[in-house]
């Protein structure tokens, strides 16, 4: 049976794409029938500073942030991200590292993002093709094939037995 809300947290520095990819979670969870919020904390995240995107979504969803310790899934673009978003982990939950993903395999570098969040739609109930349509409707069509290569290059990072998994509690 599926979590009455599922509630994801994004971490990265600023110009990794943490926003963006937020909104292609929030749109493809939205896409996919669901009650969504979505809040952001932007830090310093001009100057490269850290970035996080709290993404709740399920049959009801009262607030948009996550409630401390309750995240089911952390995202982090950065490792350097990882223990402090980590902590927001509930017990059970799964941390998720883009660096597993193969860089140099990336269309762009700047598609991280999307690669991570490939590796994230592994564990969610949203099909794929919700997601490839999210996708396209947060880029210009330039970016479709590109994004869409990224994606995919993430959902099979996710699901290696290479875990993309760097911790859980």
């Amino acid at each position: 049976m599926a979590p009455e809300v599922t509630n994801v947290l994004i971490a990265g520095l600023g110009g990794q794409g943490v926003l963006k990819a937020s909104d292609i979670l929030a749109d493809a969870a939205f896409r996919s029938g669901r009650d969504v919020k979505k809040a952001e904390v932007h830090g310093m995240s001009q100057r490269g500073g850290s970035v996080t995107s709290d993404v709740r979504f399920g049959r009801n969803v009262l607030s948009p942030m996550v409630p401390a310790g309750e995240a089911d899934y952390v995202l982090v673009l950065d490792e350097t991200q990882a223990a402090a978003a980590g902590r927001s982990l509930r017990p059970g939950g799964k941390l998720l590292s883009a660096a597993v993903v193969d860089s140099a395999s990336l269309p762009t570098s700047k598609a991280l993002n999307v690669a991570g969040l490939g590796m994230l739609s592994v564990f969610l109930d949203i099909p794929e093709e919700i997601w490839l349509a999210a996708i396209c409707g947060a880029f210009p069509k330039k970016l479709h094939e590109a994004n869409a290569a990224a994606f995919r290059l993430g959902r099979e990072a996710g699901g290696r037995d290479r875990s993309p998994v760097i911790g859980d509690r």
